[in-house]
């Protein structure tokens, strides 16, 4: 069972675990538990049965020091709230100091363990053991995921009680380690809501309101309505927080004495909050209660309304978050756009169940009097924007009938089409975004309204190679980013930072941290946003073929199935709006996925497939 002192084994689980089965659905409120029998050995937990629920053994009288140790450690992958049984496996003095919630480190297959070979004996008064393993990702304090490769080593020591003879661990690891396929099926990711700080309080109109998508991951077993509560209560991970507020007031908490959170039979969940929210006004209640819709929409049951409370009595309801604030885009997008054979704007409804003839866009972009390359159609729909088919130029111009086009907003100098101008992308303000790949000049822009004098947008120092493309969220407040560096690129997410542009006037617009979110990818080709915290990627692993994928912001891998496979895919587009099915340009044509469906043909000749945005 587990290693021993001499091994270095991969440690095995041992009988610190029960799982318990309540008919088909296994739960932890089971009307009662098995107080005698043998418990069965599992080699582990499997990945797509969530609904397991774990429960940790306390030590058995006289354990062998790696009995603590394995049995600690599968304390630590157990649906424990307050890991009270994990605790028993520590000294007092070590139990008071060791913090589990700062840290979950997460290592590709568990655990290893090896003990200290010096004096690494067990009638000894003490013993040291090694943990090991592969680094997969880090959860930190606020909850927040972040890949991360390398090696993983620690060390645990145990002393033996000179009374009671038993042993136990006085100098645990740091916050909590387990392997992947443990914290699968113990966390959960779930998205908190805040408000992007550049866009006003409600009720003022312009600009919109804007909430913010922030994804952390909380334990999927353990009270998990109250602990995205408490997780949006504690604010913004750190990476978010330069660019949202939150509406709740500092120090905001539950309620001392608040039960744990579940909506009643009408899906409507009450808040009960300290003292600090107590004198909010009515105008910040509701935006309050619009964080926490947003943050508890996606559960099941759904939270369809939220009533707050602090210093005993209601401070508000609310049932329509989309009142007080947008979330992703304003409205579902009319249209689908692409370039057809004549490389010229065309565009289908999205209300069309069957394919049809795409209609060129009113306005100069879709004469064909100028061949395109790759476009861009504004949030709004009323603007686009196309880049040359040599692609040097940028154009941009109204999407109306005999709206005229003017000279390029800007021209690249790169020496080959793929050295010049990405495709181009609009923000929720109605500003474009785009790369110039000159390999002499490599920069990311932004045209103020898509027009005028282009602004260099400030990357981090350091950034290594060229930024190949460029997709703004429709928060305005996240940008993706596909770079390259030789034969690699890498898909970076960015936090945008808009400030003074000093003595020179204007607007000064950085891009900030940048983060993969595709560490397995050695190549991504192509990618788009396709959800609050979501994008669909095409690219391939080290040696591998062409893959696509969902990724979430953070890199982690979200739930649910990968879209179906597609070959020789060039291109691939995708909507934050949900409901729109993803549109893929292959060496098929033009394809789109609706839900639950295989890839259905729309255009045989086309290119370019773009919603808004």
């Amino acid at each position: 069972m587990g290693a021993d002192h001499g091994g270095g084994a991969r440690r095995r689980p041992g009988r610190a675990l029960a799982y318990a089965v309540c008919g088909t659905v296994l739960l932890a409120g089971c009307a009662s538990m098995p107080d005698s029998g043998d418990l069965r050995e599992v080699e582990s937990t499997p990945r797509q049965d969530t609904q397991v629920r774990v429960f940790a053994m306390p030590p058995r009288e006289d354990a062998s020091s790696s009995e603590i140790v394995t049995g600690f450690l599968e304390a630590l992958t157990s649906d424990d709230p307050n890991f009270e049984i994990a605790r028993k496996y520590l000294t007092p003095q070590a139990s008071a100091k060791w913090r589990p919630l700062r840290s979950t480190t997460v290592l590709a297959d568990g655990p290893g363990v090896n003990a200290d070979r010096v004096g690494g004996r067990e009638d000894a008064s003490s013993i040291s053991y090694t943990l090991n393993g592969t680094r997969v990702a880090t959860v930190d304090g606020r909850q927040s995921y972040r890949p991360g490769a390398g090696d993983y080593r620690e060390t645990m020591h145990l002393a033996r009680d000179r009374k009671t003879k038993q042993w136990r661990i006085d100098v645990p690891p740091r916050g909590v380690v387990m392997g992947k396929s443990d914290f699968q099926r113990n966390y959960l990711s779930v998205e908190k809501f805040y408000f992007a700080t550049d866009t006003a309080p409600a009720p003022a109109t312009s600009p919109r309101t804007v909430a913010v998508a922030d994804p952390v991951y909380v334990r999927r077993n353990v009270a998990p309505v109250t602990e995205m509560v408490r997780s949006l209560l504690n604010g913004p991970t750190s990476w978010l927080d330069p660019v949202v507020r939150s509406s709740f007031p500092t120090g905001t908490a539950l309620a001392g004495n608040a039960p744990a959170l579940a909506p009643d039979d009408q899906n409507r969940l009450t808040v009960p909050l300290n003292a600090k929210a107590a004198r909010v006004g009515l105008t910040q209640c509701r935006e309050m209660a619009s964080q926490l819709l947003f943050t508890l929409e996606n559960l099941t049951p759904a939270v369809d309304t939220i009533e707050l409370r602090a210093g005993g009595r209601q401070l508000c309801t609310e049932d329509r978050s989309e009142a007080v604030a947008a979330r992703g885009p304003d409205k579902r997008a009319d249209y689908l756009y692409l370039l057809d054979a004549d490389h010229r704007l065309v565009r289908l409804p999205t209300a069309a169940s069957d394919s049809t003839e795409p209609d060129p866009v009113p306005g100069a972009l879709g004469t064909g009097a100028t061949k395109l390359r790759t476009a861009a159609v504004s949030r709004d729909e009323a603007m686009a924007a196309g880049v040359g088919a040599d692609g040097k130029n940028l154009y941009v111009g109204a999407l109306v009938a005999g709206g005229p086009l003017g000279d390029p907003e800007l021209t690249s100098a790169g020496p080959a089409p793929d050295k010049r101008l990405s495709a181009p992308s609009w923000d929720a303000r109605g500003d474009l975004w785009v790369a110039d790949r000159d390999p002499g000049n490599s920069r990311v822009l932004m045209l103020k309204e898509g027009v005028g004098e282009p602004l260099e947008v400030s990357t981090p120092a350091g950034l290594e190679g060229t930024v190949q493309s460029v997709r703004v969220a429709a928060d305005g407040v996240r940008v993706a980013l596909v770079v390259r560096q030789g034969e690699k690129s890498s898909l970076l997410i960015g936090r945008i930072e808009r400030g003074d542009g000093g003595t020179g006037g204007g607007t000064a617009v950085s891009v900030r941290e940048l983060r993969s979110a595709t560490p397995e990818l050695e190549v991504v080709t192509a990618m788009s946003w396709a959800g609050d915290s979501r994008l669909v990627v095409v690219g391939r692993e080290k040696g591998g073929v062409q893959t696509m994928r969902y990724v979430q912001v953070d890199g982690s891998t979200p739930d649910g199935p990968a879209p179906a496979a597609l070959s020789g895919v060039k291109d691939i587009t995708a909507s934050e709006d949900v409901r729109l099915p993803l549109v893929g340009f292959s060496e098929d044509g033009i394809v789109r996925l609706p839900s639950g469906e295989q890839w259905q043909k729309v255009v045989a000749d086309g290119s370019a497939p773009i919603y808004p945005g």
